[in-house]
């Protein structure tokens, strides 16, 4: 199921991905708060609501959007995967700029910051990170904490340089389409093996920070999380480090 007509004027400039799972207590809300926030910046975009694996009315709320919106596009992968819905959405988006977004964040102050930094030449990929400097990271403890962690994993496992894979993207399409379909985990760790492997093929990636407030409860609970993510991880290490 899905919506795939393009926007209204032609193509748009700009995708704005963002992966739906179980959101329909802000997704609705979430969408007309964006749009009104976009609205000043005059831009030619599209939001690709990149719907896997809901139990609840997500799905239909975002077909509902669709028919409202002409800029929204929306997608179902019919089971649970963040990292597939992530790179379908990468992989069917029409702008040249990419956005990757989550639903309670829909940050326009980093897709403002993150689109002129790009419109420069000056990078391929913007990562707007929890734990650099100047970051303000409003989540509850515990949660802060456990993005410290992974990256110390992530630093160990795999020599990575930077200090955030999760979250909020930019990118120029052109450069990075390849490396998305490169990458071999999905699900939890699909964004880390992303800019992982961006940093890897040696294009220009630059983190800004960026401040995150929490809107509602994690879908899911981050110690179930845990194991999944651990199981992932060796994933991910097998498939650059062996694979490359």
């Amino acid at each position: 199921m899905s919506s795939d007509r393009p926007p209204a004027g032609g193509p748009p400039r700009i995708s704005i991905v963002i992966p739906i799972y179980n959101e329909q207590a802000i997704l609705h809300a979430a969408m007309v708060d964006l749009r009104e926030r976009l609205r000043p910046l005059h831009w030619s975009y599209e939001v690709i609501l990149a719907e896997n694996g809901s139990r609840d009315d997500t799905l239909s709320i975002a077909a509902d959007l669709a028919k409202k919106y002409p800029e929204v596009r929306f997608f179902s992968m019919g089971e649970p995967n963040y990292g597939g819905a992530m790179r379908r959405g990468i992989e069917i988006a029409k702008g040249e700029i990419v956005l990757c977004d989550e639903i309670d964040l829909c940050d326009t102050d980093f897709h403002r910051h993150a689109v002129a930094i790009l419109q420069s030449g000056e990078v391929d990929m913007v990562v707007g990170s929890k734990l650099v400097r100047g970051a303000d990271d409003d989540r509850p403890f515990l949660r802060h904490v456990a993005s410290h962690a992974y990256n110390g994993l992530l630093r160990m496992t795999l020599g990575y340089r930077g200090t955030d894979t999760h979250g909020l993207k930019a990118f120029r399409r052109e450069a990075l389409l390849p490396v998305a379909r490169e990458c071999l985990v999905e699900k939890d760790v699909f964004a880390s093996e992303f800019v992982i492997r961006a940093y890897r093929a040696g294009l220009r990636v630059r983190e800004i920070p960026v401040r995150v407030v929490e809107k509602r409860q994690p879908s899911i609970n981050l110690f179930k999380r845990v194991p999944n993510v651990l199981k992932s991880l060796g994933k991910l290490t097998w498939a650059i480090r062996v694979k490359g």
